[in-house]
């Protein structure tokens, strides 16, 4: 019964972590346009710095600006990329059903094959 209700508790809790996860995701605009998710990246951006720099002198950290890694620059447009992606999949979902009957051709020749 222990054992039981402590897995229950666990799912509970990624499920939670999992939900607040998408919670956030979309709340900063990262489920949206790729418009809206390119302006998420470039806020990101410009916020973590900052907010890694407040976290190591709270905690007491000393680390110099050199220390810290570059924000890497990402110079690619999210949106062509995302609508790439999308006319890959419905080319692939487009051309899904004459591939079948082209491999259940296939298919039937070689069974054909095997039992001559």
């Amino acid at each position: 019964l222990n054992c039981c209700a402590f897995n229950s508790f666990r799912f509970l809790v990624k499920g939670g972590l999992a939900g607040a996860a998408v919670y956030v995701a979309y709340d900063q605009g990262l489920l949206g346009s790729g418009i809206e998710g390119a302006e998420a990246l470039k806020k990101a951006q410009e916020t973590l710095p900052p907010a890694i720099q407040e976290w190591t002198d709270y905690l007491g950290w000393e680390v110099r600006a050199a220390q810290l890694p570059a924000t890497p620059k990402i110079d690619f447009s999210l949106s062509a990329s995302w609508n790439k992606g999308v006319h890959t999949v419905m080319g692939a979902l487009s051309a899904a059903p004459s591939r079948a009957c082209e491999y259940t051709v296939e298919g039937w020749k070689y069974v054909k094959d095997l039992m001559k």
